[in-house]
């Protein structure tokens, strides 16, 4: 059976429209038309099936980086933002659960097989500045209510401890601590589930659902709920800038 029939096709021709119309903002309203080999790169994320949103969150990061470097001289044409788009894929797929077997044809095989060395990530108390830094920060502009004061002393908590360790925690000493924090980061997502309103929960989900509708068709149903679930809390922290706890 052809894949590519078994599945729900995205429409290229509109989501290079899409992406277009995104660089031509993040250009300052220069249009830098997608055709030629372009077109070749962004049709082959829609083939691989790289949500809207996750392709155009890697041209944001691109833009990030470029507007960092100072004035800006001429616009950027979309095959410099091909790297950070499947970079961004990437970190979607690990995020959702998403494996290699069950991305569509195209650009992620290869890179999975060939994957870059691993950065060096911020140290475990450097996480938990940054992330009390942000709770803090969502309690004081009340997108995080009072019942999120026991889950913020928590995480102080845990930060006091980490800092306490001259050495670095180490060993079991490290895992009790990551087990913590996991299930903090659980408790976290559920109280702001249970706090928003339900209609932009509802809105979340059917978008994760749409983002991983492609995959559907490779996927066993409990592993597509989890994909669809996992998919939701990434939307959900992104909408309010909710944080992760969780340390790996």
């Amino acid at each position: 059976m052809n894949l590519q029939s078994a599945v729900p096709v995205i429409d290229v021709s509109e989501y290079c429209r899409d992406i277009e119309t995104h660089l031509c903002r993040k250009n300052d309203g220069h249009l830098m038309r997608i055709v030629g080999p372009s077109f070749e790169i962004v049709s082959r994320w829609a083939a691989s099936g790289v949500p809207l949103k996750v392709a155009m969150s890697g041209i944001d990061r691109y833009f990030e980086r470029y507007y960092r470097k100072g004035p800006r001289r001429r616009p950027v044409k979309i095959d410099f933002c091909e790297a950070d788009v499947l970079d961004v894929f990437d970190e979607w797929r690990r995020a959702t659960g998403i494996t290699t077997s069950e991305t569509l044809a195209g650009v992620t095989g290869d890179r999975t097989e060939a994957a870059p060395p691993k950065r060096r990530g911020p140290s475990l108390p450097e996480h938990l500045e940054r992330v009390l830094v942000r709770l803090s920060s969502l309690r004081a502009t009340g997108q995080l209510g009072d019942a999120a004061d026991p889950l913020v002393d928590a995480v102080s908590t845990e930060l006091d401890v980490a800092r306490g360790k001259s050495g670095g925690l180490r060993g079991d000493e490290r895992r009790v601590i990551v087990d913590r924090l996991a299930a903090l980061d659980a408790q976290l997502v559920a109280l702001v589930r249970s706090s928003i309103a339900s209609d932009v929960l509802d809105r979340i989900e059917r978008e994760a659902e749409a983002d991983l509708v492609v995959f559907r068709a490779t996927m066993a149903p409990d592993a597509f709920a989890a994909a669809r679930e996992r998919a939701a809390t990434r939307l959900l922290r992104e909408q309010i800038g909710l944080p992760v706890i969780a340390f790996a």
